[in-house]
């Protein structure tokens, strides 16, 4: 008698079995490495990320108030700088015009031309950021000095005295009654720049050159960049009238060259090299007020 057939029998069902079992087996999960990630939901990450991106923002924002507040206060600053300087006024300054409107100037006028004088000021008047005060004597100023006081003076001197009535910096009647004494004048010899005095009571002010004493009356002008006041005695320096002044001194005398030398560098305002500086200067703050702007509005378009 055969066996196989017997052993076909007893095996195949073992072998179902097995096989039925095998399916019904589920695979056990492999433990997660990281039990954060395992146990965190979804919504916590799109939390942390909105809370980071906000304080990013925050922080932008913040960075572009600092730099608006910081550019609007060196605007201010500048502004102020500028506000304490006069504006100069437009358009060009003529003296002639504004001595002839006066109707009493002639002689001034003759002597500024004849010293060349009123072609440095008005030519100085265009660039000198201090502006100029002059005083003004009047005709009759001139007729009441001693006979002979002008004609004994050099050209250089004569030069002297008319540098005497111009002071290289602007002045209004309210600033001639609190200014410091004494206030320097563009004639100067070998002791330095000659000056004068002024005291005020009230509203009226008077100079005085120590050898004469005058009310500063009339007002010309009064815009910067000149003033103009009459004056009805003629500011005669102790350099050249007091009681050390030679009584007459000669044309000739070794004494006007350097004189000269010392009107020429004084013939006007302060020199162009030194208002150059200052216009340097001021175009170095405006270039650097640009440059923080500048700097200031990129990063600004930058954060936006």
């Amino acid at each position: 008698m055969s066996t196989k057939p017997f052993l076909i029998a007893i095996c195949k069902p073992r072998a179902s079995s097995c096989q039925q079992s095998l399916n019904n087996q589920t695979p056990t999960p492999k433990p997660n490495k990281n039990p954060s990630i395992l146990h965190t939901p979804p919504h916590t990450f799109s939390s942390l990320l909105t809370f980071y991106r906000f304080t990013l923002l925050l922080n932008m924002a913040f960075t572009s108030l600092i730099l608006i507040l910081f550019c609007s206060f060196c605007l201010i600053l500048q502004a102020q700088a500028q506000a304490q300087a006069p504006a100069p006024s437009s358009g060009a300054v003529d003296l002639v015009a504004i001595l002839q409107k006066g109707g009493q100037y002639t002689t001034l006028i003759s002597l500024l031309n004849d010293s060349q004088q009123l072609t440095q000021i008005q030519s100085q008047l265009k660039s000198n950021s201090q502006g100029f005060t002059l005083f003004a004597p009047t005709d009759n100023a001139f007729q009441n000095l001693k006979s002979g006081a002008l004609n004994h003076l050099s050209d250089e001197q004569k030069v002297q005295l008319i540098l005497y009535h111009v002071t290289p910096k602007y002045y209004s009647l309210a600033d001639l009654l609190t200014v410091s004494n004494p206030v320097r004048t563009q004639a100067s010899g070998s002791d330095g720049s000659w000056g004068l005095n002024f005291t005020g009571q009230g509203n009226q002010v008077n100079v005085s050159s120590g050898v004469v004493e005058t009310q500063v009356n009339n007002a010309l002008r009064q815009q910067f960049p000149l003033a103009v006041y009459q004056v009805d005695k003629v500011l005669l320096p102790e350099e050249l009238f007091g009681e050390k002044s030679p009584a007459a001194p000669s044309p000739k005398s070794p004494k006007s060259s350097p004189e000269t030398t010392t009107v020429g560098k004084a013939g006007g305002a302060p020199s162009p090299s030194g208002e150059g500086q200052k216009d340097n200067g001021a175009a170095e703050r405006n270039m650097g007020f640009g440059v923080i702007l500048g700097v200031g509005l990129i990063c600004m378009g930058a954060l936006s």
